[in-house]
């Protein structure tokens, strides 16, 4: 079967298989339903974990015996850390973050960010690496996380900073909202080609060419 990127919390992962790279997406907790990513390089087999947003008993089995390198928090908000002590605890992994999220974090969850990231720091899965491109708005310190594919298009990890059909919410901060939409289309649309494959921290994939159009509306739109 082909990667389509549709999963629900209690159902299924969803593998996609690049040459260099395995991606496997799950969804967790009925309610929020995050998107929670595994990342294994084909060549060494180490592993990283984007967002251990809830659900342990899910995410540790899919981990497996293979060991986790780094889990990396996408941003500070509750829903996307949930099983990050519990992660840690069973895997001894590195902690990952943007700089201005990790005290909150930390705060949160009683885990220290180890590895404290922003734009032009890379995370290093094996022989892969993803570069940190850092988008202000949703949070001060939120990340998405870019994987060029030597052999095809580029693989983005959003977290809520982009979905498709919009931004993330900045809870009626116009202020906010500014930056996050010109972040978004400076370091996202205006840096990366159409056929740039897209992971939220919820819901389905999409490519930013699909997106692309509908950038004005969003502007006029805000949220």
């Amino acid at each position: 079967m082909s990667y389509t990127g549709e999963v629900t919390p209690g159902g299924p992962t969803d593998v996609r298989e690049l040459t260099r790279l395995t991606i496997t997406k799950v969804a967790v907790d009925e309610k929020m339903s995050n998107n929670c990513y595994l990342l294994r390089c084909r060549e060494s087999g180490a592993q990283v974990l984007i967002d251990a947003a809830a659900s342990p008993e899910t995410l540790l089995p899919l981990i497996g015996d293979g060991g986790l390198d780094r889990v990396v928090t996408t941003h500070q908000h509750w829903d996307h850390h949930r099983a990050l002590a519990d992660v840690v605890r069973e895997t001894k992994a590195v902690v990952v973050a943007g700089e201005p999220d990790a005290d909150a974090i930390t705060e949160q969850t009683g885990v220290s960010v180890d590895q404290r990231v922003g734009d032009g720091d890379t995370v290093a899965v094996g022989a892969c690496d993803l570069e940190v491109i850092r988008i202000t708005g949703h949070t001060p310190g939120s990340i998405c996380l870019l994987y060029r594919d030597p052999d095809g298009h580029p693989h983005l990890f959003t977290g809520d900073s982009l979905f498709p059909g919009g931004v993330g919410n900045t809870f009626g901060d116009a202020d906010a909202f500014a930056t996050l939409i010109d972040d978004v289309e400076t370091k996202l649309f205006g840096a990366l080609p159409d056929d740039t494959w897209f992971y939220p921290g919820h819901g389905n994939d999409s490519q930013l060419g699909v997106e692309r159009p509908h950038l004005a509306e969003w502007r006029e739109r805000g949220w």
